[in-house]
């Protein structure tokens, strides 16, 4: 068992006190509760992290979902997944395409992983797109915000793609992880089905230059075949190592 731990994080051959867990065990099981609870509940800096990536060049807008509230969106995730009134009509006014594609960082169910890794991969990713090839739209910040919201916000910028950077649900032992999905041709009503998605985006998971080689392989066969989701699974793709 203590071979198997060394290669995973997951909870296992956990010792016994009786017919209790070990405390340490019990221990390390509630700071990781603890933690996957304050990441949901963390505050978001869409500001600051706005500042970080117009530091590098990139231009960028913050929005709001429907859900006007951490309450509201936890319990309403159909909010997150709109625009408010207002945001709408501002993105309407201030973002006019077609773009090749429109990138949006939105808080999700885990702040902290966006704030730890949004930035750096859209960095990353950034510089390897051809300007000459890529008309990339300002990048979009929005708050309380969930995967769909990439549709409506793909629609009203008139890009071909949109990415989704998203703090996804954490668990007890990946607190920090984010997800990036793709939507070709992004309108509402759009399913999962019609995403692909890159998950674990974390430095114990996905690294950021493994995460960003992924991300271009499938914005480029997107738009090679003009098409995202269980239709879209390219042969290369699963050549990629988390150590890459």
């Amino acid at each position: 068992m203590r071979e198997l731990r060394d290669f995973t994080m997951a909870r296992v051959g956990l010792g016994r006190a009786g017919n209790s867990m070990a405390t340490r065990d019990l221990l390390d099981f509630q700071l990781a509760h603890a933690r996957a609870r304050d990441a949901v509940h963390g505050c978001f800096d869409a500001s600051a992290l706005a500042a970080e990536i117009e530091a590098v060049g990139l231009q960028t807008m913050i929005v709001a979902s429907a859900a006007h509230s951490r309450e509201e969106y936890l319990r309403r995730p159909d909010l997150g997944r709109s625009l408010d009134q207002r945001s709408r009509e501002r993105l309407s006014q201030s973002i006019a395409g077609p773009f090749d594609v429109v990138f949006l960082i939105a808080d999700g169910l885990s702040p902290l992983a966006v704030h730890t890794q949004a930035a750096p991969l859209l960095h990353t990713a950034n510089n390897r797109l051809d300007p000459g090839e890529w008309r990339i739209a300002p990048v979009v910040i929005a708050t309380q915000g969930r995967v769909a919201l990439g549709d409506e916000i793909g629609e009203i910028a008139k890009a071909a793609l949109s990415v989704t950077l998203i703090g996804e649900r954490p668990g007890l032992s990946s607190f920090d992880s984010m997800g990036a999905y793709l939507t070709w041709s992004p309108k509402r009503g759009r399913t999962d089905a019609e995403r692909n998605c890159i998950s674990n985006i974390r430095p114990e998971g996905l690294s950021i230059g493994a995460a960003a080689e992924l991300l271009l392989l499938l914005m480029r066969e997107a738009r090679t075949w003009r098409l995202s989701g269980v239709a879209l699974k390219p042969k290369t793709a699963g050549r990629l190592t988390p150590s890459t």
